[in-house]
């Protein structure tokens, strides 16, 4: 017989001592302690965390008019404004799910996404009306209700800079849905009574992965995780109170990395933003004394290479968090030279952003400049809240030597992780096959613990036998002073099976030749890394910056590319 454990008798569960963990509690908080501090700032729009309360609160109360209530989905289709943070708040406080989409979508995408997702309700900036209303257009079935988001800060296109414009049709200004999002709010309840989720395994969020085949699939985050992502942002960037942060990084992406929730626990300052403009980003730091941002590694590019003038009057400490694969050790070490002091932090989509973080030691401090920017340019260790990442065989999942060359695939366990993909219980149990979530991302394990990305395992390219790490390329690449962004993909080739191409934009003013990157990549690589030829001019990127490799290996393996 199996004795009582003494320490479960009596001992329940009650609402005094266990309440379900969700971000939405962030936000009572700060405006309880904090009502009169600045919360937004957009244009010339300003509010504090009172008032931003009582919104999230009005746009909840509206919502339940219109109908929404738990799991039902409301969308939205907007860019870095004040009305993306409310939602974040107002659409969960109903135990709904908010769909923020991709604003960088076609039309034909964003209507798949719209009826799998199942959603009621989507809100409308004016910039995206006409591909909202194209998708509209291609669906079957019930539509969701639109609601317009207008912004003063918008600029629509001149009609003479379209070409070719029908006159008769709308401009993308034109009112899409029949109700504005300020006149909805002023007929919400700014005292609306919401509670936190029953369950905090309860669904908070669907985000859509940017799938190169086939349909994206429906990513599924819980309450849980986002608290505990939203957490962990704070402690493992050790942000100070209150802090000022710029949306460079879109919101739609992985919910900004869990941030609308990070600024708002932090009591901080939500800076919004519409596009990535360093020159505008510049202004913003030194209008608001931003301190902290995030970004994909191009986004720090376009940074350091802005002009002198442009940077200038920003005598603070600027803290960067930066995600990939693999940031280029030249932009690591151009931040550094620039003064923005760089984190880097790896997760996907299925974690909710970054996961793990490449967590500096006092050590390195003393270490040459190169040296450092190799060391922070590893995906590191779990996130403070996350409980591991790791590096496998995929075949057998037994750990790989902590070696720094035995190659596997790297893992990710713990409560920042997905619930999984909506109406897809194949590819959810593929994710999750063996207790583990499969990156597909291929890396080794350092001695030191930390885990260093060396390629996706799609784009590791095998010639003649060999393999050859893409990434290791574009590093090499990097160095070259003129290189501005490096992409290397394979080629088909009747010899060696497949070989390395690269597709390279130059820095402003700067130039270079065929010949003059391939000897460079002889005096720096193995002979058989070596890319077999040079193409320059635009490198196809994603909204948030990411480039899109399988464009470049499409266009490789047609049937023109195999020489």
């Amino acid at each position: 017989m199996v004795a009582e454990n003494p320490f479960e008798i009596g001992l329940e569960r009650n609402p005094a001592n266990f309440l379900p963990l969700s971000p939405l509690s962030f936000l009572d908080r700060a405006a309880r302690v904090h009502p009169e501090r600045t919360s937004i700032v957009h244009g010339e729009r300003r509010f504090d965390w009172q008032t931003t309360a009582q919104r999230c609160r009005r746009l909840a109360s509206a919502l339940y008019g219109l109908g929404i209530r738990k799991a039902d989905t409301v969308a939205v289709m907007l860019p870095n404004v004040p009305a993306m943070v409310e939602a974040h708040f107002g659409v969960p406080m109903l135990g709904a799910v908010l769909n923020t989409l991709n604003t960088r979508l076609d039309a034909t995408t964003i209507a798949f996404m719209l009826g799998h997702g199942q959603a009621r309700i989507v809100l409308v900036d004016p910039e995206f009306v006409p591909t909202v209303r194209a998708a509209l257009d291609l669906m079957t079935g019930p539509l969701p209700l639109l609601i317009d988001v207008d912004d003063e800060t918008f600029e629509p296109p001149r009609p003479e800079a379209a070409s070719g414009r029908d006159p008769d049709q709308p401009r993308a200004a034109d009112r899409l849905g029949q109700i504005e999002y300020e006149e909805l709010l002023s007929g919400g309840d700014p005292d609306f009574v919401w509670s936190l989720p029953t369950d905090e395994w309860d669904a908070i969020c669907l985000n859509y992965t940017s799938g190169t085949t086939g349909n994206p699939k429906g990513v599924v985050y819980h309450h849980r995780g986002a608290y505990l992502n939203a957490v962990s942002n704070l402690v493992d960037w050790s942000m100070p109170a209150h802090s000022a942060y710029l949306w460079t990084l879109p919101m739609f992406h992985c919910n900004g990395w869990c941030f609308p929730w990070t600024v708002t626990l932090n009591a901080g300052v939500h800076v919004c933003l519409r596009k990535v403009d360093p020159a505008l980003i510049f202004d913003l730091i030194r209008r608001h004394r931003v301190t902290h941002l995030c970004g994909a590694p191009i986004v720090y590019s376009m940074l350091i290479h802005a002009p002198a003038e442009e940077r200038s009057g920003i005598d603070w400490p600027l803290e960067g968090l930066v995600a990939g694969a693999a940031p280029p050790l030249a932009i690591l070490e151009g931040c550094e030279r620039a003064g923005i002091r760089i984190t880097h932090v790896y997760g996907l989509t299925e974690t909710y952003g970054p996961a793990a973080v490449c967590e500096k030691k006092s050590e390195w401090d003393t270490m040459p400049l190169e040296e450092r920017a190799r060391l922070n340019g590893r995906q590191g260790v779990p996130y403070h809240l996350q409980e591991n990442i790791t590096v496998l065989d995929p075949e057998t999942m037994a750990p790989v030597p902590a070696d720094g060359e035995t190659m596997g695939e790297l893992f990710f366990r713990g409560n920042i992780v997905m619930k999984g993909y909506l109406k897809n219980p194949t590819a959810t149990a593929e994710a999750f096959a063996g207790g583990w979530f499969h990156t597909g991302d291929l890396a080794v394990l350092h001695p030191d613990g930390y885990v260093k990305i060396k390629d996706r395992s799609k784009d590791i390219i095998i010639s003649g036998g060999e393999n050859i790490s893409s990434l290791e390329v574009e590093d090499c690449l990097y160095k070259h002073p003129a290189v501005l962004t490096a992409a290397v993909v394979s080629r088909p080739d009747p010899k060696w099976g497949e070989v390395p191409v690269a597709f390279l934009e130059l820095k402003p003013g700067l130039t270079a030749t065929e010949l003059e990157i391939i000897t460079w990549c002889r005096d720096h690589l193995a002979r058989f890394k070596v890319p077999k030829s040079v193409i320059f001019g635009p490198i196809p990127k994603t909204s948030t910056g990411k480039l899109q490799k399988y464009v470049l290996r499409q266009l490789m393996h047609s049937a023109d590319a195999i020489e």
